[in-house]
């Protein structure tokens, strides 16, 4: 018998082995995550920059971002936090002007930019040096040379219902807007959709891989530097514009006619 409970004691599992195991296992699954959002931050991320740069763009953010956003991009009652946003999102917001912010709204809009480009990169760098981020898009994706057929068809699918089909923008609520991809550069339109500022959803690459993103640029440039085939777009905004010509000039017409047959007549 006592042979038998001895058995029994060594057999049995001690009390903190399932915690043990439950530990192991967090252990190897963070490992895994964390191995794996390197991977992929590394390979968005931009070259590495230099320390000058650096400290470049930190003079810039805290003269011009961080009363907003707080001096270690931790974000303020004014401004969201920056950790994580990446250098793509800086260069997207800075370079069409729309930061730094001219005044509080439903959403913030494009105007002149007021950085240079080498001064756009300096704080892109710098916000991007705090976390893992999209960086700046690879240049072969922003040749517009892709399948414009198959880029018009994702972009009707994903994009067209704020956008409009043409990329005319439209309306959303709240006064808040989807502009115009008319004149956007291709590294900006890239750029918006890996990030997704304002109201946009972000496309990451599980979304739209890199060739449909290089596709979608490619029908927006073809359909801004194509004429169109049916004559005046009206500012391609469909049946409200069309509607508002129809009742202008058609029925304008017609009353004008009708005056000037009773006239004769008379």
């Amino acid at each position: 018998m006592a042979t038998a409970a001895k058995t029994s004691k060594k057999g049995r599992r001690h009390p903190l082995a399932n915690v043990a195991l439950i530990a192991i296992g967090l252990l190897f699954s963070g490992g895994a995550y964390a191995a794996f959002s390197s991977a992929t931050a590394s390979a968005d991320e931009a070259e590495p920059s230099s320390q000058e740069q650096l400290q470049h763009g930190e003079k810039l953010f805290a003269a011009n971002c961080a009363t907003c956003h707080g001096m270690n991009l931790e974000g303020t009652e004014n401004g969201p936090t920056l950790i994580g946003v990446g250098a793509a999102s800086v260069d997207f917001q800075v370079g069409t002007g729309r930061m730094p912010l001219q005044m509080q709204g439903p959403q913030a809009r494009v105007k002149p930019k007021q950085f240079s480009e080498s001064d756009t990169s300096a704080l892109a760098a710098y916000v991007a040096s705090f976390a893992p981020g999209p960086g700046i898009p690879d240049e072969k994706y922003l040749d517009a040379q892709g399948d414009a057929a198959n880029g018009a068809e994702l972009f009707r699918i994903n994009c067209a219902m704020c956008h409009n089909v043409a990329g005319a923008g439209g309306a959303l609520t709240e006064g808040k807007f989807a502009p115009p991809l008319t004149g956007v550069s291709e590294a900006h339109i890239y750029e918006a959709m890996i990030t997704g500022p304002q109201n946009m959803p972000v496309f990451n690459d599980a979304n739209l891989s890199p060739e449909d993103k290089r596709d979608i640029i490619t029908a927006l440039k073809y359909a801004e530097n194509t004429p169109s085939v049916g004559g005046f777009g009206l500012g391609s905004l469909g049946p409200v514009s069309e509607g508002l010509f129809i009742w202008i000039f058609g029925l304008g017409s017609i009353v004008a006619i009708t005056v000037w047959i009773t006239a004769k007549s008379n």
